[in-house]
């Protein structure tokens, strides 16, 4: 039976009173947000240091990357839906506690093992932590104004987050020890847990029971898809542990999107990602995930083995990009964002993304970083801050606010798909292009300047595919965002009168 005192489509009642803490909240949320986008780049640096300190092998490397991405991108869904059960705030809190001991116990590691275990339990604790914060933030904010304002700030933290454990990650191995790039967790978890438990307030929670079919069935498909992409990575696309677990991750999740349908209570309504401007938001952040790793990942390369910049200065060259970003989310979601709605926003930040990228094809052995980078970077930055402060607001507009754990992981999830599918992509895609230069132009034993050639084709080719992702993603978005502002509280409909529901729910 359909729900009968449905809460108003865009969120919480228009007419209370705002909370007068809400942008200490706000602070609190993006401290927590910022941690768990930090530690999906922020070994990446420090691996050589812990493989040393550590001894193990050059083929177990991969699994302390591995090891955060699978259980994050598997229970997204699972944590989304189970924090409109439980409570925003308790899946917080509990999501950032559990992410600090693992922190904790990963710094001090005495073996790849100890190590493993401790990234695999922080992937857990994000998962929980991650559609909580956005959760909170879609709920607490009730001004559209003010809304738009604090989806900016977020939209600058989320963008950033992955180039910033970059920076932080080479500045904290080069000073300090590999280890000091779990610690620093600690020091985020502590200011966001003392803020959440002296300032958050407890919210209704959503009725209903968990779909523990759609929990599994989701939660394996997920699983699949990210581990067959890592080995893709690792290995090879032809791989029977690449293709095999790619086809049985799309059949369980076609089998899960079929169940979704019918389930009395479903994980992941269909009403939620069904909705055109919703379902076009949750694939622009797939599409941009999958991108952006042709800057985070393939720069880096550059910059370091070509350029010889230190691990730190190559992280610091990536500023200009995150403070582009950082303006261009502000700007996008105060100024433009309640004029024009996300259909603008998202196209043409694709598309300055896809002019960025393009720019970036004339790197060559000798470039330099102020005529040849900081151009580029800014452009991709000012893009990647319209497209996330439209991008994000809209994937939690509309929806009841007992579903906003689960629209909130619908993001989270898409972010995750897409630097999963951006790294085993586009380091295939750049290989190849390596091979075949060498192939084309070496004659017997390669020098060190062909070998270089050679490498910075491999890039160029990705930040090619990464211009056709985005202008291809420009497409899509002008085809199915619709027009204009996104309703307000006083203009969107009540729930009961606009939802989907499913035939289960309506029996």
């Amino acid at each position: 039976m359909a729900t009968q005192n449905a809460a108003p489509a865009a969120g919480p009642n228009p007419g209370a009173a705002a909370d007068p803490r809400r942008w200490l909240v706000l602070a609190v949320i993006c401290t927590a947000y910022l941690m768990v986008g930090l530690d999906l780049t922020v070994m990446n640096l420090a691996l050589p240091s812990a493989q040393e300190a550590l001894e193990f092998t050059n083929a177990d490397r991969q699994w302390i990357v591995t090891a955060y991405a699978l259980p994050f991108g598997s229970l997204l869904l699972f944590f989304g839906r189970l924090s409109d059960l439980i409570g925003r705030k308790e899946s917080f809190l509990i999501g950032l506690s559990g992410f600090a001991i693992a922190s904790a116990v990963g710094g001090a590691s005495t073996g790849f093992g100890m190590l493993v275990a401790a990234r695999a339990s922080q992937g857990v604790f994000a998962a929980m932590l991650a559609p909580a914060c956005l959760a909170l933030l879609a709920t607490t904010f009730t001004d559209q104004n003010e809304k738009g304002k604090a989806f900016g700030i977020f939209s600058g933290v989320v963008a950033s987050g992955a180039g910033l454990g970059l920076i932080i990650g080479g500045a904290l191995t080069s000073a300090l020890d590999w280890r000091w790039c779990l610690y620093v967790n600690l020091i985020f978890a502590g200011i966001a847990l003392a803020g959440g438990i002296l300032l958050l307030t407890k919210q209704p929670k959503a009725g209903g029971r968990i779909d523990v079919p759609g929990v599994l069935v989701a939660s394996a498909g997920m699983f699949c898809l990210v581990y067959g992409l890592s080995n893709a990575a690792e290995d090879s696309w032809s791989a029977p542990s690449t293709w095999g677990f790619l086809a049985a991750g799309a059949a369980l999740l076609i089998a899960f999107a079929l169940w979704q349908a019918r389930a009395a209570h479903p994980l992941l309504p269909p009403r939620i990602v069904l909705d055109r401007n919703r379902g076009g938001a949750y694939l622009t952040v797939l599409l941009v995930g999958t991108g952006m790793f042709g800057i985070l990942l393939f720069l880096i390369y550059y910059m370091q083995t070509t350029l010889d910049y230190s691990a730190i200065t190559s992280g610091v060259a990536l500023l200009p990009m995150i403070v582009c970003t950082t303006l261009g989310a502000g700007i996008g979601a105060t100024k433009l964002m309640p004029k024009y709605g996300p259909k603008p926003l998202i196209t043409t930040g694709l598309l300055i993304s896809a002019a960025g990228m393009a720019w970036l094809t004339g790197i060559g052995v000798d470039s330099g970083y102020a005529s040849d980078l900081l151009g580029p970077l800014m452009v991709v930055g000012l893009g990647m801050g319209l497209i996330y402060a439209a991008a994000l607001s809209t994937g939690t507009s509309g929806v009841d606010t007992q579903d906003s754990g689960i629209a909130s992981a619908c993001i989270s999830a898409g972010q995750q798909l897409g630097g999963a599918l951006g790294t085993a992509l586009l380091n295939t895609i750049a290989a190849t292009a390596a091979t075949h230069w060498l192939e084309d132009n070496a004659k017997g034993q390669p020098t060190l300047q062909q070998l270089q050639l050679a490498s910075i084709d491999g890039y160029t080719t990705v930040f090619w595919w990464c211009t056709a992702i985005f202008a291809g993603g420009a497409v899509i978005a002008g085809l199915l965002l619709r027009s204009g502002p996104l309703p307000t509280p006083d203009t969107a409909p009540a729930a009961s009168d606009t939802a989907e529901h499913t035939p289960a729910e309506q029996a």
